[in-house]
């Protein structure tokens, strides 16, 4: 464990690390990691059961938390007309067409953490495939970021909606709050994350589902929590 920080080593110190532990106890243990400069993420990686090779065994959606974590999402959203409007009085940080395409497309635009685009504006939106995608900011309907409801998507967005995806090893990465939380938030929207996954279980799984699943803070180690454990298994 050498080039580790001294709050690594001593989180690190009051795990066991041949033992699987139930999702609350995992929570308990994180909230008692010495505390960072900076108030750190609390991430779940979950191991699927899936080939995500296979189109029909893709994992991916997004939820909005029981908690949030309090982090301003600043939102952009492309609309005209009344659905324009809809989005400045819900709260958008920027709304346009054309003329926010070109930011992003000509002077490497992005101050902005969230796209919502109205359906109408998607003939705009996909020329920023190449752009948007690999950044994660590509609008989806499935995501519910293309959508006529452009005020309701906003307001979830600004609630602290996140997303999650199977990654080609078969591990959904997801952030679940902040450290600041307390251990029951915490444990509600793990679970809620957890319930997800499950209601997006493909009909093509064969065999165990969820394998494997660790939770950690940014900083900290990760703690192996027991997919079978009575709260992750409820939440499965």
């Amino acid at each position: 464990m050498s080039g580790r920080s001294k709050r690594y080593r001593q989180a690190s110190e009051s795990l066991d690390a041949d033992k699987l532990y139930s999702l609350e106890e995992a929570i308990g243990l994180l909230k008692g990691f010495p505390s960072g400069k900076f108030d750190e993420s609390v991430d779940i990686a979950v191991n699927l059961g899936v080939d995500p090779k296979h189109a029909d065994q893709m994992v991916r959606g997004a939820l909005v938390l029981p908690h949030s974590a309090g982090k301003e999402v600043r939102v952009l959203v492309f609309a005209k007309g009344d659905k324009e409007k809809e989005a400045l009085e819900a709260g958008a940080d920027h709304v346009g067409g054309e003329d926010l395409a070109k930011k992003i497309q000509d002077e490497g635009w992005f101050d902005f953490d969230r796209v919502v685009a109205a359906p109408d504006m998607m003939g705009v939106v996909g020329k920023l495939g190449r752009v948007l995608g690999p950044r994660g900011l590509m609008p989806n309907p499935k995501l519910g970021t293309v959508t006529p409801n452009v005020g309701q998507a906003i307001a979830e967005q600004k609630a602290g909606k996140v997303e999650y995806r199977v990654d080609k090893s078969g591990i959904v990465h997801c952030s679940v709050g902040k450290a600041s939380l307390d251990a029951q938030q915490l444990l509600e929207n793990a679970s809620a994350l957890l319930g997800a996954l499950q209601k997006a279980k493909p009909a093509a799984t064969k065999g165990i589902y969820m394998k494997k699943i660790a939770v950690s803070t940014t900083m900290g180690p990760g703690i192996k929590v027991d997919p079978g454990s009575p709260l992750a298994d409820q939440a499965a």
